[in-house]
């Protein structure tokens, strides 16, 4: 099973080791691709027009320390993903406290979206960074169009023959779309908030608590040792952790939607 994760605007403040070399890093065939990601941040955050590189990244007058931070990339230390992530999903998953058997499944299975690395596993070592994939870089344009083109053959490598569990949200499930064969085998996840108005359920769509609950979707797969070979299997076992599972009608060829529902946020 692969699980596609979006990556955390919450980041450790500094890497604690080596400094980063490309050849490190898992799905090296992305590394000429990174490169280029990596030479146009570096140059953009070093360069005389603060204002542009600011508005280019999405930060504010107070974030400067983020375009310093960025310029030093080449030279920073590194930290394990698993330990440099730090936002409400990776919170919820807290990979830290999961059974030894647990955290290899997870160093195996998880694939993070970056709009730096294009995608990383837990165990690579990357500095702290801020590049998010609604960026537009010099020589390089928009990052979600870019990886769009670059990561298609690695993910569909990474995938295998079995279920694909792609919990990304918005311009980074626009990186990599499954086709054919490969999207019957990929389901995807909505979190839905049902609560009781004037005595009738209702649901509707979260989002700060919707990163809470695919962490924590992920952390029970993982702590039951789940191997599903399907993507049936794998909504199977979701319902058999006790999620509240309904499956959305599908066509085929297309990938598998589900809308997990909680009360309790």
């Amino acid at each position: 099973m692969l699980i596609l994760l979006p990556p955390s605007e919450g980041k450790a403040d500094a890497g604690t080791g080596r400094r980063w070399t490309p050849d490190r890093l898992s799905l090296p065939e992305l590394n000429p691709a990174r490169e280029r990601v990596l030479d146009a941040l570096v140059a953009l955050s070093a360069g005389p027009d603060e204002q542009a590189a600011r508005s280019a990244l999405g930060l504010s007058e107070g974030q400067r320390g983020e375009l310093r931070r960025n310029a030093r990339l080449r030279e920073a230390a590194t930290a394990p993903v698993e330990r440099l992530y730090t936002g409400v999903l990776y919170e919820a998953l807290d990979l830290a406290s999961l059974p030894a058997a647990a955290q290899r499944a997870a160093r195996r299975s998880i694939l993070i979206s970056s709009g730096l690395w294009g995608a990383v596993r837990l165990a690579d070592r990357i500095p702290p960074y801020r590049c998010p994939i609604g960026a537009r870089l010099p020589e390089v344009g928009a990052l979600s169009a870019y990886w769009r083109r670059e990561l298609t053959p690695a993910v569909d490598g990474a995938a295998g023959r079995g279920p694909v569990l792609d919990l990304r949200s918005g311009a980074y499930a626009a990186t990599w779309t499954p086709r054919g064969e490969l999207a019957e085998r990929t389901v995807t996840v909505r979190v839905l908030h049902e609560r009781e108005v004037d005595g009738v359920p209702v649901r509707s769509v979260v989002s700060h608590f919707n990163k809470a609950t695919k962490g924590r979707l992920v952390r029970d797969l993982l702590v039951a040792g789940a191997r599903p070979r399907t993507a049936a299997e794998l909504v199977g076992t979701l319902r058999e952790l006790k999620h509240t599972v309904l499956e959305q009608g599908t066509a085929a060829g297309r990938v598998r939607q589900v809308d997990v529902v909680v009360t309790d946020l």
